[in-house]
């Protein structure tokens, strides 16, 4: 069993940035892949971005250059790094972890509100 708990959330202006922390527990989340995904208001649940176990990343189009996946595996924690913000961006983020050779995302934080003003 994984428990993810999200935080780092807040106001921001345009071209600010955050950085989103998902602490995991259980011992073998290091070797789990991590995504994170966002909601905003009204809009369906889309993929940001995932880093897998050994620290291979991947993102969507629309924050390609901006945002940067990282895990601290002594930490047991997989950060969201979001630079060059903008309005659109503003959302719940929510970490999600599965193992590598599953195809859903078992286990899902809370979310964390990001709200970029213009």
């Amino acid at each position: 069993q994984v428990q993810l708990v999200e935080s780092g959330g807040g106001l921001v202006q345009a071209g600010g940035s955050l950085r989103l922390s998902c602490a995991a527990s259980g011992r073998t989340f290091s070797s789990y892949r991590t995504g994170w995904f966002r909601q905003a208001p009204g809009k369906e649940r889309e993929f940001v971005g995932r880093i897998t176990g050994s620290g291979n990343t991947y993102y969507a189009d629309s924050v390609k250059g901006r945002f940067t996946i990282s895990r601290d595996h002594a930490k047991n924690t997989v950060y969201l790094q979001m630079n060059s913000l903008k309005p659109e961006d503003t959302a719940v983020y929510y970490c999600a972890a599965r193992k590598e050779d599953g195809v859903l995302y078992e286990w899902w934080g809370q979310g964390t509100q990001v709200t970029v003003s213009s």
